[in-house]
């Protein structure tokens, strides 16, 4: 069948609820709650973890732990070792980035089944060292003598210790100096959407998501218990 006439399905879905951000690390990493999507997923599908043809994972901001964090979900599902799975960055549009590419990738006769989606667990993301720190340590671990090393230590100061918070970082835009939120302030600005207009768009959307749930139209929705919760019920 010629690539351009090759028809592509999306076959099934499923995705964990939206979680509230609180303070500190949350209960779940990014592969946490791949896994718990993935696994309901597969398991009411009529072949293994295994027949896929490659994983595409979208992920804005993955843990220093799970940098290829499609492949990381990949084995931990099941699919494999001789399954690829990588990952895709687009920031919010991550999740479908993936879904696109392998949209892509069956059209044009590479891959026949793929496993798509994203994932992100913004409290798991990274808190990194400045130029400074990262300057002063490769100074320290060159140093060879005790000597050195006291020189180097005499350098240290504690202003150096200042975290950077890589979603900060990695949501603000490094050409135009812009982060999202400014963006948005600046496109509203521009198209005239007021706060009131704001409001009304998302009472309307808080309505049609209890509709949903009242009429039982997400169930795609996996359920997902954490530590506490685990222990809260026994």
């Amino acid at each position: 069948m010629a690539a351009q006439s090759r028809r592509v399905h999306v076959v099934d879905g499923a995705r964990t609820p939206f979680l509230k951000a609180k303070k500190g690390l949350g209960p779940f990493t990014g592969s946490d709650l791949a896994v718990a999507a993935g696994r309901p997923l597969i398991a009411r599908q009529p072949f293994d973890a295994t027949a896929f043809d490659e994983v595409i994972l979208g992920a804005a901001m993955p843990s220093a732990d799970e940098a290829n964090i499609g492949r990381v979900v990949s084995l931990r599902l099941g699919c494999g070792e001789k399954v690829p799975a990588w990952t895709v960055m687009r920031n919010c549009a991550s999740g479908m980035q993936a879904i696109d590419t392998a949209y892509l990738n069956i059209q044009a006769g590479r891959s026949s089944l793929v496993l798509a989606g994203g994932t992100d667990a913004m409290s798991h993301a990274p808190l990194l060292f400045g130029p400074a720190m990262v300057n002063w340590l490769a100074d320290w671990y060159a140093a060879k003598s005790l000597g050195q090393r006291a020189a180097t230590a005499a350098k240290f100061r504690l202003a150096y210790l200042a975290p950077v918070i890589a979603i900060l970082r990695g949501l603000t835009d490094p050409v135009v100096k812009l982060s999202m939120g400014s963006t948005a302030e600046i496109v509203a600005q521009r198209f005239g959407i007021t706060r009131e207009m704001m409001d009304e768009f998302a009472v309307e959307s808080h309505r049609r998501l209890a509709f949903a749930q009242d009429n039982g139209h997400l169930t795609e929705i996996e359920a997902i218990y954490g530590p506490r919760s685990r222990s809260s019920r026994s």
